[in-house]
């Protein structure tokens, strides 16, 4: 008797495991409201992630945001001038400036269905977004191409749309509409086509830049501006 009261009492802490967060929004349900680095889990419990969540409230509601970040450039200290296997893998450092990578993203969406916003910030400090309504990157089989729905709103205007559908793009790597390597061209890597209406992994430069140089959005600043900071983040459409 004593034996079969003890298995009782035991079985059920053998058993029991904690929920591993596969994005941000798993995060704040997990009971953690603040902005920072968290580790995320897409891929399973063996291949954990860093990311950034944006736990900001709403100007409308102030409902928390709970964005996961996927890709941020605010000062110049990471290259972005990378190959195909860096932009599959990630690169930086999710408390500065990173790209999540690739294979991650694909990963991420097709597990839920995310919404997309774009943050923006000049040098004279006007800040802008771009929403867009889903967001979704394929497989490497089929060249990470973009899935982009339709553009919300935000007063960045949309410079995105023109890269639905496309594939992703690296110096090594020539996966879009030009005659020529549009990652070459724009010192980047992007979902390019010929070339772009957005380049956001371009060379961070500072303000006034020729064009095709720089983290540029055409219909906010044009292609002749490069921005100070540029940050896309994705959250499940229901969170």
């Amino acid at each position: 008797m004593m034996l079969r009261v003890l298995f009782v009492m035991l079985l059920p802490a053998a058993t029991h495991q904690s929920p591993r967060p596969a994005d941000c929004s798993d995060v704040y349900r997990a009971g953690s409201g603040q902005d920072g680095v968290y580790t995320i889990y897409p891929a399973g419990p063996t291949s954990p992630v860093q990311v950034y969540c944006d736990m900001s409230r709403d100007d409308v509601d102030g409902s928390a945001e709970k964005w996961t970040v996927i890709q941020r450039r605010q000062d110049g200290t990471v290259n972005f001038f990378m190959k195909w296997d860096h932009y599959k893998a990630g690169f930086g450092s999710a408390a500065g400036e990173y790209w999540l990578g690739l294979e991650t993203m694909h990963l991420l969406t097709q597990a839920k269905t995310y919404e997309l916003r774009v943050d923006m910030e000049d040098f004279e400090g006007q800040k802008v977004f771009a929403h867009y309504s889903s967001f979704s990157v394929g497989p490497e089989s089929e060249g990470y191409k973009l899935n982009l729905g339709a553009f919300v709103k935000g007063a960045a205007g949309d410079s995105l749309s023109g890269h639905n559908g496309k594939k992703f793009t690296t110096t090594d790597k020539d996966q879009d509409d030009h005659g020529s390597n549009c990652a070459r061209l724009s010192y980047g890597g992007f979902w390019y086509y010929s070339c772009f209406g957005a380049n956001p992994n371009g060379i961070y430069t500072w303000g006034p830049s020729p064009q095709a140089a720089g983290v540029q959005w055409r219909t906010f600043k044009g292609l002749e501006y490069s921005l100070k900071t540029l940050v896309m983040k994705i959250r499940p459409v229901s969170a």
